[in-house]
């Protein structure tokens, strides 16, 4: 059957309508696309055409310097190269860039993956440190192959430098990347990555003071992500300065006494509780620690038996030995137990129940007064004495010299150490305090523990008759505008509420103990001046414990010196403690009359001792 011309008109008729309709549903799909690209979500799409063209870039801002008390720079910061990777710019997989990558940069591939691994959370184009402190020829290397490392980038950066190394490491500190717990901090969230935080020392407790805020730059990039120019910058601001209390000389002279030994020095100024030195060894180079760690490395630093990273002077508990008599003495004669003229006999050793107590001359010390008795450290004199007085009169006298409590110095991990008392025993392991163990105590031994920066300041308490001032070593924070403020001003404790006398009559038997014939540390008297002091020789391992398989050199004794000069007119309190250095006139002594008279002559501009220079500082 044939159609007629009417259903021909009809069929294209229909075909137009259809046609029509098409288009226009085209259209609108058109429309209704372009609204969703240009409005719904035109203002992501413009940010990530401007990333492709124009990013802004974080500009890290140099960390604040440090000084010592007379203006010598301690802590600086110097250029440097860092390198970084931009995940966004970089090809898919990463495993062949980082191969190619590993090499050049002298990392291994797993350390790299690390990296970019435990890198914080930002934006597609945020940039991830890679290595810090990169050599002139790593950067020659990378810059020389640059097309075939997409998505790397080298900066140039101010990094932080520590001119001395390891030299009053723990005092100062170091710097890394933020780390793992302080990603979650509010503080530390809005930082830029690369940008290095005080993580140790006073670059820890002064990192707000010290970080300064970070800048910004847009750059322009090519395709493969590399800077061709800066199109606008909003420059850094750099960090506030902090100038520290040590004195640059006797901190060298102190780092240099002690040498290669395991211990502690630490100087005061007992009217200030300023930090005139402060050594701990072993110690660190805070430059290696601050370039950036591997988890190997740091791994290693943690399991070394010297504990680097432990700073001794308010980390480490030591049994304070015979300058625990201080305490002892006092307590005795505030308590009236005994007068400076009571005696007693000593003949190498007292017996208390079935027990023998020895005293450290075995021919003993004859008949001895108070005086004599710290003068020689008399342990059969202490003995007596703190079996009369009790162990809870001695606490209450350690309490009161700060013994057993954090001195409150801002630096982090601060310990207290121990000051046993029946209470105490009882809380702490479940049993009655037994009578024989107060004579223990009573010659620095058995439960109680100090911490050297505690002694320090208990022997600058006796030189100021009582006044107490807490310990800081920040003295000013020199800001960008030129002005100084004064982070922690001069915070005196409470004194201690005991005789002038008392403390006279300790003062003249610490003089003794240095400058009268049978003292205990004749080797810290001096030309210059007039030293008191007390030694201490600590024991680490109990007689019946000796030979258990115990390295020889871990049997030995600590030994402990405290000192203040001069007499009449206190400068300096020193606390010295080397750790299994056998007797503290002969090992510790010697060391805190080279710190007194460091001082001492530089403060008074007087030449140094022989044999020392501070032309290195």
């Amino acid at each position: 059957m044939t159609s007629s011309p009417q259903d021909d008109f009809q069929d294209l008729y229909d075909r137009i309508t259809w046609g029509v309709v098409l288009i226009l549903l085209l259209m609108g799909l058109l429309v209704v696309r372009a609204w969703s690209l240009q409005v719904v979500a035109g203002q992501t799409y413009r940010e990530l055409a401007d990333n492709n063209r124009v990013r802004m870039v974080s500009v890290l801002p140099q960390r604040g310097l440090m000084y010592d008390r007379r203006g010598r720079l301690l802590v600086n910061n110097t250029p440097g190269f860092t390198l970084y990777l931009v995940l966004e710019d970089a090809p898919k997989p990463l495993d062949p860039l980082i191969e190619r990558l590993a090499p050049y940069l002298e990392m291994s591939e797993e350390d790299i993956r690390d990296r970019v691994k435990n890198h914080r959370v930002g934006g597609p184009f945020t940039p991830i440190p890679i290595k810090s402190h990169l050599k002139l020829k790593e950067v020659a290397l990378i810059e020389s192959h640059r097309p075939d490392f997409p998505g790397v980038k080298i900066e140039v950066e101010a990094q932080r430098n520590y001119p001395y190394g390891a030299w009053a490491s723990h005092l100062l500190g170091y710097v890394s990347d933020v780390s793992a717990a302080q990603h979650g901090s509010e503080e530390f969230s809005t930082l830029p990555p690369g940008m290095q935080v005080g993580q140790y020392g006073a670059e820890l407790a002064y990192d707000a003071v010290l970080r300064g805020q970070p800048g910004e730059k847009g750059v322009e990039v090519d395709a493969l992500g590399h800077e061709r120019r800066v199109v606008r910058q909003t420059p850094p601001v750099r960090g506030d300065d902090v100038v520290l209390t040590i004195d640059a000389d006797v901190q060298r002279e102190a780092e240099e006494a002690l040498r290669d030994k395991a211990g502690v020095v630490v100087a005061l100024d007992p009217t200030t509780g300023e930090v005139i030195a402060l050594v701990s060894h072993p110690d660190f180079d805070p430059n290696v620690l601050s370039v950036g760690l591997t988890v190997s490395r740091w791994a290693e630093l943690l399991a070394d038996p010297g504990r680097p990273l432990n700073n001794r002077a308010i980390q480490g508990q030591y049994p304070p030995g015979s300058t625990f008599k201080i305490v002892v003495a006092t307590a005795a004669l505030e308590r009236k137990a005994i007068t400076p003229d009571w005696r007693t006999t000593c003949l190498g050793g007292k017996f208390f129940g079935n027990r023998r107590f020895r005293d450290w001359k075995a021919g003993g010390h004859g008949i001895i007064d108070l005086h004599r008795a710290i003068v020689e450290s008399c342990d059969v004199y202490f003995y007596e004495v703190g079996n009369q007085i009790g162990v809870d009169a001695i606490a209450e006298f350690a309490k009161a010299y700060g013994l057993g409590e954090p001195t409150g110095i801002q630096l982090s991990s601060e310990k207290k150490g121990v000051v046993p008392s029946t209470a105490w025993k009882l809380a702490a392991r479940h049993e009655p305090w037994y009578p024989g163990e107060t004579l223990s105590v009573s010659i620095g031994q058995g439960y109680v523990n100090v911490t050297p920066l505690q002694m320090a300041m208990m022997i600058g308490t006796v030189a100021m008759g009582g006044e107490r001032h807490r310990p800081r070593y920040v003295r000013s924070i020199r800001q960008r505008d030129g002005s100084m403020v004064d982070p922690e001003p001069e915070s005196p404790l409470d004194p201690m509420h005991v005789s002038a006398q008392t403390f006279a009559l300790l003062r003249q038997a610490l003089r003794g103990v240095v400058v009268e014939p049978g003292g205990t540390a004749s080797a810290a008297r001096s030309t210059m001046t007039e030293v008191a002091g007390k030694t201490g020789t600590a024991q680490v391992v109990g007689m019946p414990q000796a030979g258990r398989g115990i390295p020889v050199k871990n049997l030995q004794d600590h030994a402990w010196f405290v000192a203040f000069a001069p007499v009449e007119s206190p400068r300096i309190a020193v606390a010295v403690l080397v750790e299994h250095g056998g007797h503290g006139g002969s090992a510790a002594a010697p060391i805190a009359k080279r710190v007194i008279e460091k001082y001492l002559a530089a403060d008074s501009g007087a030449a140094s001792p022989a044999g020392t220079s501070s032309a290195a500082l």
